[in-house]
C-alpha cells in the first residue's frame, strides 16, 4: 500500500472523463462476460446499457466486466436492476456483484496481502461473494493446493495468492472456491480492484 495521508494521496485520481467518484459511486462487477470469446460484451455498448438504465456517469474499467456508476435514488438491489437490464440489452442473463467506492477503499487499506513476499508469479487474488452476510460460508475452507491458499475471509470476500507453476495455477483456484462457497461468485486480482478503489 502506497504511504501517505488521507485517502486522496493514497488512491489517486484516474482521469476518464470525469472526476474521482465518490464513496458511495457504486462498483458493478459482471460475472463470465468476454471469457473464452463468450458472452461478448463490447464497452462502448455495455456504457450505454447503463446508461439506459438510468445511471450517470458510467465509466467501464478494463474487459472484464467492471462497472462504475452512481446511481440516482435509491435501489435496494441494483444488482437484479443491473442483471435484468443486461439480459434485456444483450440477450444472456449475466450475474451482477455489486460494491461501493467505499468499501473498495477500505478493502484496499486493509493491506490484506502486506505478509506477502512479491514475485513475478504470485498472483493476488479477490473473490466478490453475493452474500455478504456470511451465510453461506462454509467450514473447513479449501486446504493450499495446486499453488494456492486463502489468506483471508470475510463475510463478502475470499482474499487468495496463487504462485503459478505448472502444476497449478488460476483455473485450480476457480474450481476449489466454487466448491466451497458456490457459484455465486466473481473474482477480481488485486491491481484491478486498487484501479477501481482509485478511480
Amino acid at each position: 500500500m502506497v504511504e501517505g495521508g488521507g485517502l486522496e494521496n493514497r488512491f489517486p485520481v484516474l482521469r476518464n472523463g470525469g472526476s474521482n467518484p465518490s464513496p458511495s459511486a457504486i462498483v458493478a462487477f459482471l460475472r463470465g462476460i468476454n471469457v473464452g470469446g463468450r458472452k461478448k460484451v463490447p464497452m462502448a455498448a455495455l456504457k450505454k446499457a447503463f446508461e439506459a438504465m438510468g445511471f450517470k456517469d458510467v465509466r467501464t474499467v478494463l474487459a472484464s466486466g467492471n462497472v462504475i456508476f452512481e446511481a440516482p435514488g435509491k435501489d435496494p438491489h441494483p444488482d437484479l436492476t443491473i442483471s435484468r437490464g443486461l439480459e434485456k440489452a444483450f440477450g444472456f442473463p449475466v450475474r451482477v456483484l455489486v460494491r461501493t467506492v467505499r468499501e473498495l477503499r477500505d478493502l484496499v487499506a486493509s493491506d490484506p496481502f502486506k505478509e506477502i513476499p512479491s514475485a513475478p508469479n504470485v498472483k493476488l487474488y479477490v473473490t466478490f461473494l453475493a452474500d455478504k452476510k456470511g451465510d453461506r460460508l462454509r467450514s473447513p475452507l479449501p486446504a493450499p493446493v495446486g499453488g494456492f491458499r486463502i489468506v483471508r475471509v470475510t463475510p463478502g470476500e475470499v482474499l487468495s495468492v496463487i504462485t503459478l507453476s505448472a502444476s497449478g495455477g488460476t483455473p485450480e483456484l476457480m474450481t476449489s472456491l466454487e466448491r466451497a462457497f458456490g457459484q455465486e461468485l466473481t473474482t477480481r486480482n488485486w491491481q484491478t480492484v486498487r484501479k477501481l478503489a482509485g478511480v
